[in-house]
């Protein structure tokens, strides 16, 4: 399919896939005349104008939105969905472990001269902007990172007066960072995944010039910080697991179990599983608990373009009778205690006559009856 879009509008592309297990799903990127250069694109991507949401429950789904286009965003967008457990295998080949469903979307300009659109190849030339000069896209190793990581920007080139300066960290303005100089310089102490992300170093002008920018990408691993060591629940019960992480890009989520020791994709076989991921969030439900099915090990896997990370929640699954067994213990005390006091009550004086036997009896009953009181 293709779609053709003005600059400043927004387009959405869906996929929709079916198997068993559930495919994983992912999304790509080629330029203009350079089908075989993909790119795999993420939540938050393009200075956060791309949001990727999916869903996986019988089938997956998964939106791709691009707002206020430019005329870069001209390409082709392909959907890549696969069930493959070696789909994340850099040596295997993505042609044979993923299926594609590509659409071509041109992005337009209007001509306000002619109130006509061009092609990009023929769009107006567009207004010098200022030149800056930015550190380039920085990537925080797991093992052994650095004391410090310095971002730099310079202002080489200036449309009017300068009057202000800072830094966005994902949208945010970072405290204590405005200046009014040409040079930004933001240092990143002991960093670890919590400090990695988009930042931008932002110029403003005087006088209305437009505000001049360049973003620079913090790259880690996923770390999760957050999610559930263990889940106790009944059978015919619902169970939600979840994990959360810090790290950027927004990784991809994977939920498995392990079976036989070895972990394997979820088969949603029966239409009870359902997971929900958010950027840097996943959850996963499970519907009407079976207890033979369900108890065991399931393990959260957030995957992004640096590594890749998991942790192991245990899901313990009760029968029905469960809540019953604290009282069949009481219960069942409470019958050799009257065994064992009508036993010691006829073995106290077994030179008695029957007749007396049925007093002792009683007397027994009677302390039962004091014991149930004392209860």
């Amino acid at each position: 399919m293709s779609e053709t879009k003005l600059t400043g509008d927004a387009f959405e592309l869906y996929c929709d896939v079916v198997g068993n297990p559930t495919p994983e799903i992912q999304w790509w990127y080629a330029e203009v005349n350079r089908a075989e250069s993909f790119k795999q694109l993420w939540d938050g991507a393009r200075k956060r104008r791309v949001t990727i949401n999916t869903a996986y429950g019988v089938n997956g789904v998964s939106v791709l939105r691009i707002v206020r286009l430019t005329l870069e965003d001209s390409g082709t967008y392909e959907c890549r969905a696969s069930n493959d457990p070696r789909r994340n295998d850099l040596r295997q080949n993505p042609a044979i472990t993923w299926i594609r469903a590509q659409a071509t979307i041109s992005v337009l300009q209007t001509d306000p001269s002619t109130s006509r659109m061009r092609y990009q190849h023929r769009a107006p030339p567009l207004p010098v902007e200022p030149g800056i000069n930015a550190t380039e896209d920085v990537t925080i190793p797991p093992q052994n990172p650095p004391p410090f990581i310095i971002l730099q920007c310079n202002l080489t080139s200036l449309p009017g007066s300068l009057e202000s300066s800072y830094w966005l960290k994902n949208g945010k303005a970072i405290t204590d960072t405005k200046h009014s100089g040409t040079f930004l310089e933001h240092k990143i102490s002991k960093p670890k995944a919590e400090e990695s992300g988009e930042y931008v170093c932002v110029f403003i002008f005087k006088g209305g010039s437009p505000v001049a920018n360049a973003t620079i990408e913090v790259r880690a691993i996923p770390y999760i910080t957050g999610h559930k060591r263990s889940e106790n629940k009944n059978e015919g019960q619902d169970a939600m697991m979840y994990c959360k992480s810090v790290g950027f890009p927004y990784p991809e989520w994977v939920w498995r179990k392990i079976v036989g020791g070895v972990p394997t994709d979820l088969k949603n076989d029966t239409g009870r599983f359902f997971v929900i991921s958010k950027e840097n969030y996943t959850e996963l439900q499970i519907k009407d608990l079976q207890i033979d099915m369900d108890p065991g090990e399931y393990i959260c896997n957030a995957t992004n373009q640096v590594g890749n990370v998991s942790e192991i929640t245990i899901l313990r699954v009760r029968s029905h009778l469960a809540p019953l067994w604290p009282f069949l213990g009481i219960l069942a005390e409470i019958i050799i205690l009257v065994v064992i006091i009508v036993v010691y009550e006829k073995r106290k004086r077994p030179d008695e006559v029957p007749d007396d036997g049925f007093f002792f009896f009683q007397k027994g009953l009677m302390n039962v009856k004091l014991f149930f009181t004392c209860l």
